[in-house]
């Protein structure tokens, strides 16, 4: 088993290495993927996609839009599908478990071309330029992650195009989010940027925030800051490919903590891509992931029947 003091930072890999044509290239980077993924639950990725000019639009973008009126905002809330797309208001976001609800706002983006009865998304026409930009984001780090699932199948020694068609149009989610500046003498007691969670899906892509914050539990108990290098995204593992692999691949808790007291009064963009299969997919654990050792610790379901659950808990559906 791998020292934990190993994972005072996590792991960096370069995407190139499995996109070569190298065999033994590819090979190293599936193996050093999946111990990341085995051990701490995120890695650091080089060479995702993203260039430094559609980052920087995105996030300027971003930062107009959650500049504007409430009133401005509030007219993209659609509560009828239940938070999963349009604007997010303050106080409606609370992690399992916790009593106070994150200090954040948010906007999701979902499928471009949705099929079936997926919604369509709700983007704001006075920000042309979020929606151009988040929507161009969405396209690149679906890619990403779909080519990063290409690793993981693998390195599980299952087909490598085992997710193909299980993200194939899938619910995934690009979440614009804003941490707005606090007040210390009126922050809730007990209330923090992001409390501890898991994520719900698959894997999640996060590009650099704008401030430092994010923070991970190693299984020892410690806590560890996290920052993304400019040509970094971070990537980890969400609780559904948790519930597939049987805790093999682990869902690692962290959160979001608030900044010291003199800087409590700036804000702090942050957008994760939350890949997601589709609701059909079926999450009941990988029968080479449960023996003897390690039995079976999850019930079947399928993703739509997890992230019902979940939103439930979040209070995002009522």
């Amino acid at each position: 088993m791998t020292d934990l003091s190993d994972y005072n930072e996590i792991p960096s890999l370069d995407l190139a290495d499995f996109l070569s044509d190298d065999a033994t290239r590819r090979a190293d980077f599936v193996q050093k993927l999946g111990n990341a993924f085995t051990n701490i639950g995120f890695v650091a990725i080089r060479n995702h996609g993203l260039t430094d000019d559609l980052t920087t639009r995105l996030y300027s973008s971003a930062q107009s839009f959650f500049s504007a009126p409430d009133e401005v905002k509030k007219k993209y809330e659609r509560p009828d599908l239940n938070g999963q797309r349009g604007y997010i208001g303050k106080g409606k976001e609370t992690a399992k478990g916790f009593k106070v609800a994150d200090l954040k706002e948010f906007y999701h983006v979902g499928q471009p071309e949705p099929e079936g009865d997926m919604p369509a998304n709700v983007l704001p026409t006075e920000y042309p330029d979020f929606s151009e930009n988040t929507l161009a984001t969405y396209r690149i780090l679906e890619n990403t992650g779909k080519t990063l699932l290409r690793a993981i199948a693998l390195y599980l020694a299952l087909p490598e195009t085992y997710f193909e068609d299980k993200v194939r149009n899938g619910d995934s989610i690009l979440r614009a989010l804003h941490y707005f500046p606090l007040d210390p003498n009126t922050t809730p007691d007990g209330a923090v940027r992001a409390a501890a969670h898991g994520d719900i899906n698959l894997i999640t892509l996060l590009m650099g925030a704008s401030a430092d914050g994010l923070e991970v539990l190693r299984r020892d108990g410690q806590w560890i800051a996290i920052t993304a290098l400019p040509d970094q995204i971070i990537v980890n593992v969400g609780d559904m490919l948790d519930r597939l692999t049987n805790h093999r691949l682990k869902s690692t808790i962290h959160r979001v903590v608030n900044p010291p007291r003199e800087k409590m009064g700036t804000s702090r963009y942050s957008i994760p891509f939350f890949m997601h299969p589709r609701a059909d997919m079926n999450l009941a654990s990988l029968p080479d992931c449960v023996n003897g050792e390690n039995p079976k610790l999850y019930s079947d379901m399928t993703a739509g029947e997890f992230l019902n659950e979940r939103l439930l808990e979040l209070g995002l559906k009522k």
